[in-house]
């Protein structure tokens, strides 16, 4: 489940205002502004709300975006509310069991109708609040609020489903215990926090966790004290009519009967001196140094956290002078940055930084002092301070563009006191900071008393490191004229935020032997460099109170930049980063920081850091060997560090040319603009286009696998081959239902999650692609901009608790694999996910960035537009066709697994063997599961010892 996004006042008014929503204080009141009144406000839609007589708010938004609805349900319920000692992550445990069905819907019924109207669900859990969200097309409106009405009301779940569940939460912790991060909040918040429940992170303590199956009876309590009406909001925001929604709310909400409680949230005695802890993690071969501070909760009418928020973004973030010295001139840490997140009482400030090598911890610790130091007796400049402003203003606007993001924003802040005019209030206070205020309230709660440090490496200690600060005392006061081969890709819209993508077609596939992460390093020393006018700080500085965006990425055959920006600053925006485009700086000192980072987010990020991309990287490396996509898009280390500021320009210079680009423009430009910059881009070499001709993968023969062992806490899996289809192929939209109906990620009604993390509660999630699907952990729709020629087939199983759990899921999969080959779909599967695909489709392009980057997918596979393209394939589909499909394209003789494991030797062992690997339950289950277990633990995987390689963790990539 995702963890809230939300983290301080700038995030609130700029990830946060999609939307203008404005409440009054009457029990039922639409509300809509005049322009005037409209201009004064961050939130400045009509909406309509109400609360109904058991509590319940009832917020309705009316949008322009066609046929889509966004229903979002945020529970006023978070870890903060488990008060009982021992009771730590129930909160985050019902987001989980929210899911399981009612006596009028089981979960099977429940899914089958989400399924069936293409619903796009999730749900988070933050400290403060728990929020259910679903998007779907307007038609299945009423039905949605009755089957949420009803799940919230007479939710229904038996002692075994419950210690089940208990277990795939254990596993979602597993599956994050290998994030530094999530480790060094988790110890902080613990060292930090005596009394109040913000010492428990959402997940909760691992004991906690350990000891959910005996729980049974406790859920119960905490279910029936925090869900119940007074603490919910219900919003729907689309394409609705406003009335009869509100009806409808009524109709199936009324009903919800509240239960009262006096159930208090301990208050945090104030601290009393510096505490200090080193945390000693081997699963990292990286050096954290955190620092937080006591600090304000939000209250939108009191200066002291807007301050403190403005504060953060004057002296902590990319733009600031701090990450200037660390990151990019002395080069001491890989990041620096500060997270203060919104919370309903008195929380933490955090000031974090990775560092390149232990022995900076003192220089670092240091200029984090330094800097506290100058913003506590320093006034901001008050140019910056306006330019902060208007990040917050121009941020605000460029997140105007879906249903849905208007929704999560609504949901992430309404549950403060479900008042959506808390906003506007929030604003208001906001813009009355001066520098003044930002030093007063910096000065009030930077003190040494109020600070927390922690340290993180894989030593035991920090050798040299002396962890007193001293903030109080006085004495720490310191042109070409041929044609133009430039292709164009024009979406005009009436949107003033103005979308530009750059497409080379060019990528890692072009990375000559040896020099594997050439493209990659181009592509960021093109979008995270300078220009010959301006250094990269310059250009952070100055794209700063445009609130806009430029960056880049690389795919095997795909090279992009992509830019969003409002159009009042299209002009400054565009004089920059056409200056980094066609006048690149390629200075000596982004190269090396450049460079470390690159090597930085292949050892530490990846192969640290994500057991679960790693399995499915090293997968692809396994099976295309020899092969222009035969290394990772980022490179090799080795060859990485050999690459030369030559490599790079001769690069640019070879492939980032006119022939292989097609510039695609969205939004509301000007004809002006538009030929401005397809002229200005006939500045780049004319050039060759690059071979688009790419080998099939190398033949594939038998089973293998692959283990990498690394110091972990679970077992990834990951098993795939290669397919002769892609998109624009005949069979492929039939063979992307099948996938859905296996495994569409992040879906619990595919069969495999039913079947492994439903029935049997093993892991997070288990799903199926047969397209290229970076970044799964992290996102619940397909990253854009990765077409390829050649794809493979491919099962993510999300860690599993131990290898034998691995061995038994790998069996599950497989072996309904081999069931789905023999029998096909039935009538009823294909009809079902035939459905859920065409309502579900245009969800993935629900935004006008997302529209042109899947236009660019599309102009590569040479189709229609994505939606219309699947939904005409899907229309002309028959059951006979999807299963001869499965036929011709499924097979299981030549496969190649990858296990992410702690063990190798004896996960080789158990595979090898065709050792068993019987499963025990902490609750009953049925026969039916028990019979198929006895089968599946058997079930032979048909891996010799010969085709079973082990790799250390540190020899990948290399």
């Amino acid at each position: 489940m995702k963890l809230s996004r939300r983290s301080n006042l700038l995030k609130t008014l700029t990830f946060g205002l999609m939307s203008g929503l404005l409440l009054g204080c009457a029990s039922t009141q639409t509300k809509v502004d005049t322009p005037a009144q409209s201009q004064e406000k961050i939130f400045n839609l009509p909406y309509h709300m109400e609360t109904l007589d058991n509590g319940l708010k009832v917020i309705v938004v009316k949008t322009d975006y066609p046929d889509l609805v966004s229903l979002h349900i945020p529970m006023q319920t978070g870890s903060r509310n488990e008060v009982e000692e021992g009771k730590s992550g129930f909160a985050h445990f019902f987001e989980h069991m929210m899911f399981k069905g009612t006596k009028n819907y089981p979960q099977e019924e429940y899914s089958k109708r989400l399924k069936n109207a293409g619903v796009d669900g999730n749900a988070y859990t933050s400290d403060d609040l728990t929020n259910y969200h679903i998007a779907f097309p307007k038609e299945h409106l009423e039905e949605m609020l009755m089957l949420e009405a009803d799940r919230f009301q007479n939710l229904h779940y038996s002692e075994a489903e419950f210690r089940t569940e208990a277990l795939a939460v254990k596993g979602e912790y597993l599956k994050n215990s290998s994030s530094p991060f999530r480790k060094m909040f988790e110890g902080i918040r613990d060292k930090a926090f005596q009394k109040h429940t913000y010492k428990h992170t959402t997940m909760g303590f691992l004991r906690d966790i350990e000891d959910m199956p005996n729980q049974f009876e406790y859920a119960k309590t905490f279910f029936k004290r925090w869900y119940t009406p007074q603490f919910a909001s219900v919003i729907v925001v689309g394409d609705v009519d406003v009335k009869q929604t509100a009806e409808w709310v009524k109709k199936y909400w009324g009903v919800w009967k509240r239960a009262e409680n006096n159930v208090s949230i301990p208050s945090e005695p104030p601290q009393q001196k510096q505490l200090y802890e080193h945390i000693h993690f081997e699963k990292t071969p990286n050096t954290y140094l955190t620092m937080a501070f006591r600090a304000p909760a939000l209250d939108e009418e009191k200066k002291d956290k807007p301050a403190l928020d403005l504060m953060s973004e004057a002296y902590f973030s990319r733009s600031s002078d701090l990450y200037k010295d660390l990151v990019m001139d002395r080069q001491l840490v890989q990041s620096v940055g500060a997270y203060f997140p919104d919370r309903k009482d008195p929380q933490l400030f955090y000031i974090y930084a990775q560092l390149k090598d232990a022995k900076f911890a003192n220089d670092v610790k240091q200029a984090i002092t330094d800097t506290l130091v100058k913003a506590r007796t320093q006034l901001v400049d008050s140019k910056k301070l306006e330019d902060i402003k208007n990040n917050v203003k121009y941020s605000f606007a460029r997140t105007l563009d879906s249903t849905g993001s208007i929704a999560d924003t609504l949901a992430s802040y309404v549950h403060f006191e479900r008042d959506p005019e808390f906003l506007n209030r929030l604003y208001q206070t906001s813009a009355t900071i001066t520098p003044e205020d930002i030093r007063k309230f910096t000065a009030k709660y930077f003190v040494d008393k109020n600070l927390t440090m922690v340290t993180m490496s894989p030593a035991e200690k920090l050798d040299g490191f002396d962890p007193e600060v001293s903030l109080d005392a006085p004495s720490q006061m310191k042109k070409s004229a041929d044609k133009s081969a430039i292709k164009s890709l024009l979406k005009p819209t009436s949107s003033d935020l103005i979308d530009i993508t750059w497409w080379f077609a060019t990528g890692a596939a072009q990375d000559p032997e040896g020099k594997k992460g050439l493209a990659a390093l181009t592509s960021m020393m093109i979008s995270g460099g300078g220009s010959v006018s301006h250094t990269y700080n310059d250009i952070q500085k100055a794209m700063y109170p445009l609130a806009a965006g430029f960056g880049g990425s690389v795919d095997k055959e795909m090279l992009v930049f992509r830019g969003n920006v409002h159009k009042d600053n299209l002009d400054k925006w565009y004089a920059l980063v056409s200056e980094q485009l066609l006048q690149p700086g390629f200075r000596e000192d982004d190269f090396k920081r450049l460079k470390d980072q690159l090597i930085n987010s292949i050892e530490n990020s990846l192969k640290s850091s994500n057991d679960e991309e790693l399995g499915k990287e090293v997968l692809y490396e396994a099976l295309y060997k020899g092969h222009p996509y035969g290394s990772l898009n980022s490179g090799h280390v080795a060859d990485i560090k050999k690459l030369t500021l030559d490599d790079v320009k001769a690069f640019y210079q070879a492939q980032l040319t006119q022939q292989n680009l097609t510039v695609a423009i969205a939004g509301n430009y000007s004809d002006a603009f538009k030929n401005q910059l397809l002229a200005d881009m006939e500045n780049l070499p004319k050039g060759e286009a690059a071979s688009q001709s790419i080998a099939d993968a190398p033949k594939l023969k038998g089973r293998h696998a692959t283990i990498v062992e690394k110091n972990t806490m679970s077992t990834a899996v990951s098993f795939g081959f290669p397919i002769d289809l892609k998109r624009g192929d005949k069979d492929w939209v039939a063979l992307w239902l099948v996938r859905s109906w296996l495994g569409e990620h992040r879906n619990s009604n595919s069969y495999l999650y039913q079947k492994i993390r439903q029935a049997r509660g093993m892991n997070y999630g288990d799903y199926a692609y047969i397209e290229y699907f970076p970044g799964g952990m992290f996102r619940t729709k397909p990253t854009i901009n990765v077409p390829r020629s050649e794809q493979i087939f491919q099962v993510w199983i999300r860690p599993l608790r131990t290898e034998n759990d691995a061995h038994f899921a790998t069996r599950t999969a497989v072996w309904e694999m081999e069931k789905l080959i023999e029998n096909g779909l039935t009538q009823e599967q294909f009809e079902s996910t035939r459905n859920f695909l065409k309502n579900y489709a245009p969800q993935l392009v629900d935004s006008q960035s997302r529209i042109l980057g899947s236009s660019v997918d599309s102009a590569f596979y040479g189709t229609d537009e994505f939606v219309d393209y699947v939904r005409k394939g899907l229309s002309e589909l028959t059951l006979e066709q999807v299963n001869a499909v499965i036929k011709k394209h499924l097979q299981l003789d030549n496969v190649h697994f990858v296990f992410i494991t702690k063990d190798a030797k004896a996960m080789k062992q158990r595979l090898s063997s065709e050792a068993e690997s019987p499963m025990t339950y902490n609750s009953e289950k049925p026969a039916e599961i028990l019979n198929e277990d006895k089968i599946i633990a058997k079930y032979p995987l048909k891996l010799k010892a010969k085709q079973i390689k082990v790799v250390p963790i540190d020899k990948v990539f290399n």
